[in-house]
């Protein structure tokens, strides 16, 4: 028996072992368990300490620490000498490094996980494994491969098992690849499994990740239903993460009810409770709810404030997606390049070989040399073609919207800036268009997003028969747009725009038997008012666009100053 004051522990390993399972059930118990373990920890063998230790890392990452928490999980991989509690801290270390934007080690380390994965054949330890590789391949992106674990995880949890975690991953990935919406079954089964299982925490994510879907789906008030019902959880359980998703669920769902006084404390709330202010989806909403209040309210000031940081936490955000995917493929790369280079080892070493053998022969030896170092050479070009070619393609991912293949947002934006100061040095004009596509969320419920995937690539088609060579044309996310007319005044940028809406509208498009008609509202800003500051016209162009959606939708309007503005 170990025992230390109150604290007595009969079988060390075994209390380690369900306090362990108590983390996301009952985490206050956790954390009472945990310094109960403390207590005796002078007593405890040497891999019982160890297991404490990957326990003290947990709770670190839990609680924000990601420092302490890589420190302990590193300590534990080196030195513990224990393969499974190395596998499940390597596998947090994933979470540390997806908190912390360090996305190139943490695909690295995910290849390596996969490549280890056949031998990892303890369960606790290879459902941490599997599912800290469904949530790092979900946060690149891949959602296929984030399915595909989320799967494995599920084949491999013991019948009669709990489910939840498998289910939850899955949700997450068809989430995030927009393939289910608030109503879908699978958030019902996911959620049950999570009750029955004593997981309120993942039970929370997964509320919380339903309430987005509502909010896209224009359905404010059963949000705000949602919300109320599991308040009492978050409070309780009190993971910071929740507790800043639910603030800036509240103001969204507050200003599109109209209650703009409390979606302002929300938004507000929120900001106070995220530390720092490094970019983030939380931060980037709270500021737009912010600047549509203070906008409403003739507060000009205030919203033009929030609307730059909104535009700062939006430009982060989508670098922070461009980081991720980037990350994704150098770690693919590498792991091509190793696979060549062991390959061309290979092909070496047979090579020295056979030179040995053919000794005595030396004339059929340097015959035999030359074919297979052309071989060689050979093998070597194709590859060094090869990986050119792969780093063409990713320098085109990484510059163009895969869906429409014009400018994606990021690119749009740094090219702009360099167009704007190029025309200002030799005092050109040019105007921005701000476009967004009128009720295009009903042809994705109606039709489908196939449909709506389809409208989209044929309004850029649309709009290119409209635009000159030099011209930027970007996506700015969604059914949103922008476009750049170098060397081009205000009353020329408006015709243009004004014949783009005209061939929107007038140019429906046949999808399966269906005629898709849409229509187009566009925001034009031009540098004989606003000067060449990129900010400054994005702010006039959107502004522009909001009273062409005011006033009717399907209309240019133009801004021309200072509170004033022009009908096209």
């Amino acid at each position: 028996m170990i025992g230390h004051a109150d604290t007595a522990i009969s079988d060390p390993t075994s209390y380690i072992q369900q306090t362990e399972e108590l983390r996301t059930k009952n985490h206050p118990l956790f954390l009472t368990r945990l310094e109960e373990i403390h207590k005796v920890s002078s007593t405890l063998t040497e891999q019982q300490r160890w297991q404490l230790h990957y326990l003290d890392a947990w709770e670190a990452l839990f609680e924000g620490d990601v420092a302490k928490s890589r420190q302990y999980f590193e300590e534990v991989i080196s030195k513990s000498g224990d393969p499974n509690l190395s596998a499940k801290a390597s596998a947090l270390l994933l979470t540390s490094y997806g908190m912390t934007r360090e996305y190139e080690k943490a695909f690295v380390l995910a290849n390596e996980l996969t490549s280890q994965l056949p031998g990892i054949t303890d369960v606790p330890a290879r459902l941490q494994v599997l599912t800290n590789l469904s949530q790092t391949f979900n946060l690149a992106g891949q959602t296929d491969l984030a399915l595909k674990y989320a799967q494995m995880m599920a084949e491999a949890t013991p019948p009669g098992a709990s489910l939840c975690y498998p289910m939850t991953d899955r949700v997450f990935a068809l989430s995030n690849a927009g393939k289910i919406g608030s109503d879908s079954p699978d958030f019902r089964q996911a959620v049950d499994a999570c009750t029955s299982a004593g997981q309120p925490i993942i039970t929370n994510s997964l509320w919380l990740d339903q309430g987005e879907h509502l909010l896209k789906e224009d359905k404010a008030a059963e949000d705000l239903v949602l919300l109320n019902r599991i308040q009492a959880s978050l409070e309780r359980n009190h993971f910071q993460s929740h507790m800043l998703s639910a603030l800036v669920q509240r103001a969204r769902a507050y200003e599109r009810l109209g209650q703009d006084e409390k979606a302002r404390k929300a938004a507000l709330a929120a900001i106070s409770l995220q530390e720092g202010d490094s970019p983030n989806e939380w931060l980037r909403y709270a500021y737009l709810v912010l600047y549509h209040v203070t906008k409403k309210q003739g507060d000009t000031s205030a919203a033009l404030g929030y609307y730059e940081r909104y535009v700062t936490q939006t430009q982060g955000y989508l670098n922070d997606v461009s980081a991720r995917t980037l990350a994704f493929q150098l770690a693919k790369q590498q792991v091509l390049a190793k696979k060549l280079e062991t390959e061309e080892l290979s092909k070496q070493n047979a090579i020295l070989k056979l030179q040995q053998q053919l000794d005595a022969k030396a004339v059929e030896t340097g015959r035999l040399y030359i074919v297979l170092l052309l071989i060689g050479l050979t093998g070597i070009v194709l590859w060094l073609l090869r990986l050119k070619h792969s780093q063409l393609r990713f320098k085109r991912m990484a510059t163009r919207d895969g869906l429409t293949g014009i400018l994606n947002h990021q690119h749009f934006i740094n090219e702009s800036e360099r167009q704007l100061r190029h025309l200002e040095r030799k005092s050109g004009q040019a105007s921005l268009l701000w476009m967004d596509l009128d009720h295009f969320k009903q042809i994705n419920d109606t039709h489908g997003h196939a449909a709506g995937d389809a409208v989209l690539r044929h309004i850029v088609k649309v709009c290119n028969g409209h635009l000159r060579p030099g011209d930027l044309f970007g996506r700015l996310g969604g059914e949103e747009f922008g476009i750049l007319l170098l060397e081009c005044e205000r009353d020329h940028a408006i015709a243009i725009a004004d014949r783009i809406r005209l061939a929107i509208e007038g140019d429906p498009l046949e999808h399966e038997g269906m005629m898709l008609k849409v229509s187009a509202s566009v925001g034009v800003a031009s540098t004989c008012n606003a000067g060449h500051a990129l900010q400054r016209l994005c702010r006039r162009a959107d502004a522009a666009l909001y009273r062409a959606k005011r006033d009717g939708r399907n209309r240019v309007i133009a801004d021309a100053g200072e509170g004033t503005s022009v009908f096209a």
